[in-house]
C-alpha cells in the first residue's frame, strides 16, 4: 500500500509522548516533532505533551530578521514557512519503525547562524536518501539570530549561555535522538551529523563543544568552514543589548523577553552595524566560552572529538558563481577567456595566474580562474590538514561541475546539495543527460557508506584516500570523478590575494545591471 495514515499507525511512543505520522512509498514519515522548549533566551528543556502527536506537517521554522524575497530559483529551489518562536522540531524519515539499528543521517540547516530552516530548499527532503540507502534521515530546526545567539551574560546567571542557545538546542535534537531514535528504527550508537554552509559550521561548533560529546559519530561539513564569514563572537554582548533597549525604550533586560519579536528585530537590525563595525559581539555566531571552546585553528582542537570521521568540501565556485559576469562560456575560446581574466584582473596578475590554473585545471577554459573559490576551499583543506597532523582521519571532495545555464555555469555555493540528498529530480538545473544519476549514486552512495562504517568509499567510487598532513588528496566529484592529489593550492594561494576587489568589482556590475 503507497499510503497509510491511521490513528495507531505508525505510532511510536517517545520520552515526550506518543507521537503519530504517515506511511508512504516505504517509509514512516514524522514531521514536526518537538524535541525541546525554551522560554526566550533560555536554555531548552525537554518537549512533553498529552496524548498522541499528530506528527504529519511541518513544525514552525525560526523567525527571521527580515522576509527574504524569492530570487535564484533555478540555482537554490526554495520555500518558506510559518516563523514562530517555538521552532524545537524535527523531521524523520525512516523504513520502518521496527527496532532495527540503522544508520541515523542528522541534517543541519545552512544560512549562516541567522537564517534558513530544515526545510527552506526543497533538496533537504530526506526521503529520497533514506529510502535509497536504507537509513534514518533527520532534520531539524533550532534558533537562529538574535533568538539563538544574542549574549546577556552580564545580566544575570539565568542568561549564562545565551550566546548559544542554537547550539543548545541542536545538542538538545541529538539528546533526543539518542534517547528515542531506536523506537524508529535507527541506531543511537551510529549518528552521523552532516551539514552545508552554515549547517557545516555547527558542526565545527559542535566539535569545539564538551556538551555534545557522545551524541554523533561521525562528520560531514559541505561548505562550511568559512573562518572569513562566520568567526566566533567574543567578548560581552551588552554593548548590543543596551543599544537594543535603548531603541526600544525599556530599562529593564527582562522586557526583552516579552515584546514581540518583530520589534526586537527591527530595534537589532538598527544597532548591529554600527557595533559589528567596532567588533562588538553583536550575537550572529556562536560565543566563545566555557560551552564553546572556539574556532580549533586557534585554540586547538579538542583531543575527545578525534577520533570522529570527517568528510569536509566544498564547491569549484561557491559564491562567486551565483553571476556569471556575463561571460557566454559555451562560445568563448581558449583566447576570449584569456582576455577576460585580463580585462577584470589586469595583465600583470593573469600572467601570474593563468599558467597556475591551467596546470590546476588544464581541461577548464582560462575564464573559469575568474569563479574559482578560495573563501572555502584553503580554509577548509587548511583546517583538515591540521587536524589531520592532530590525530584525526578526514576526507576532502571538491564538488567541480558545470551546470547548463546561460553558456554553461561552474558549481555555486548549494550546488551540490541535491546530489547527496539523492534529490536532483526535484532540481530542474541539476539534469545533465549522461551525468546526473551515476553522479548522484556517487555522491549519495559515498555518504552512505560514510554512515556506514566511517569510510566514504563506496562502489563505483575511485580509491579514496583519507588527507594527510603531508598530503593533500581530494576526490573530485564531476562529470568524470577523480582523485587529485595537491593539484591546487599554488594556484588558490597565488589567486586569493586578488579576490576581495574582484568580488567587489563583481557585486558592483551586479548593482548596475540590477538598476537597468
Amino acid at each position: 500500500m503507497d499510503f497509510v495514515c491511521e490513528r495507531g499507525t505508525p505510532l511510536v511512543q517517545t520520552t515526550g509522548g506518543a507521537v503519530r505520522g504517515y506511511r508512504y512509498r516505504g517509509l514512516d514519515i514524522f514531521k514536526g516533532v518537538p524535541y525541546a522548549r525554551a522560554r526566550r533566551f533560555h536554555a531548552p528543556e525537554p518537549a512533553r505533551w498529552q496524548g498522541t502527536l499528530d506528527a504529519t506537517s511541518y513544525g514552525c521554522v525560526c523567525p527571521l530578521l527580515r522576509l527574504g524575497k524569492p530570487s535564484g530559483e533555478l540555482l537554490v529551489p526554495h520555500r518558506y514557512w510559518v516563523q514562530d518562536e517555538d521552532c524545537q522540531n524535527l523531521n524523520l524519515w525512516t523504513p520502518a519503525c521496527d527496532g532495527a539499528r540503522r544508520p541515523v543521517l542528522v541534517w543541519l540547516h545552512g544560512g549562516g547562524y541567522t537564517d534558513g530552516s530544515s526545510i527552506e530548499q526543497l533538496a533537504y527532503e530526506g526521503g529520497a536518501l533514506a529510502r535509497w540507502g536504507g537509513c534514518v534521515v533527520v532534520s531539524l530546526n533550532h534558533r537562529l539570530n538574535l533568538l539563538g545567539y544574542l549574549d546577556l551574560s552580564d545580566f544575570g546567571p539565568e542568561y549564562e549561555n545565551s550566546g548559544n542557545n542554537g547550539g543548545s538546542d541542536i545538542i538538545a535534537a541529538l539528546q533526543w535522538l539518542r534517547d528515542n531514535v531506536a523506537a524508529f528504527g535507527g541506531d543511537p550508537d551510529n549518528v552521523t551529523v552532516f551539514g552545508q554552509s552554515g549547517g557545516g559550521a555547527k558542526i565545527t561548533t559542535l566539535l569545539q563543544t564538551p556538551a555534545a560529546d557522545g551524541l554523533y559519530h561521525k562528520a560531514v561539513i559541505l561548505s562550511g568552514i568559512l573562518p572569513a564569514h562566520l568567526p566566533d563572537a567574543r567578548g560581552s554582548g551588552r554593548p548590543c543589548v543596551e543599544a537594543m533597549m535603548r531603541e526600544l525604550g525599556v530599562t529593564d533586560v527582562r522586557a526583552l523577553e516579552t515584546l514581540p519579536y518583530a520589534m526586537l528585530a527591527e530595534a537589532y537590525s538598527k544597532v548591529v552595524p554600527a557595533l559589528a563595525a567596532e567588533g562588538v559581539n553583536v550575537g550572529r555566531t556562536p560565543h566563545r566560552n566555557a560551552f564553546y571552546l572556539g574556532d580549533p585553528m586557534e585554540v586547538g582542537f579538542r583531543p575527545e572529538t578525534l577520533d570522529v570521521p570527517l568528510v569536509a568540501g566544498s564547491v569549484f565556485g561557491e559564491f562567486m558563481a551565483f553571476g556569471g559576469l556575463g561571460l557566454d562560456r559555451a562560445a568563448m575560446s581558449a583566447a576570449d577567456g584569456r582576455a577576460a581574466v585580463e580585462r577584470w584582473l589586469g595583465p600583470d596578475a593573469a600572467a601570474e595566474l593563468l599558467p597556475l590554473f591551467a596546470g590546476a585545471y588544464p581541461d577548464r577554459n582560462p575564464a573559469d580562474l575568474l569563479f574559482a573559490d578560495t573563501d572555502c576551499r584553503l580554509p577548509t583543506l587548511d583546517y583538515l590538514r591540521r587536524r589531520a597532523a592532530a590525530g584525526g582521519r578526514v576526507y576532502n571532495y571538491l564538488f567541480d561541475l558545470d551546470f547548463p545555464l546561460e553558456g554553461g555555469r561552474v558549481a555555486w555555493h548549494c550546488a551540490d546539495i541535491p546530489f547527496f540528498f539523492h534529490n536532483t529530480d526535484l532540481v530542474p538545473i541539476a539534469q545533465i543527460p549522461g551525468v546526473t544519476q551515476r553522479l548522484q549514486t556517487e555522491m549519495a552512495g559515498a555518504l552512505l557508506a560514510f554512515a556506514a562504517t566511517g569510510s566514504p568509499n563506496a562502489g563505483g567510487l575511485p580509491a579514496w584516500p583519507a588527507l594527510t598532513a603531508g598530503e593533500e588528496a581530494t576526490l573530485c566529484y564531476g562529470a568524470q570523478t577523480r582523485v587529485c592529489r595537491g593539484f591546487d593550492r599554488a594556484f588558490l594561494e597565488a589567486f586569493a590575494p586578488y579576490t576581495a576587489e574582484l568580488n567587489r568589482r563583481v557585486f558592483q556590475a551586479m548593482q548596475v545591471e540590477m538598476q537597468h
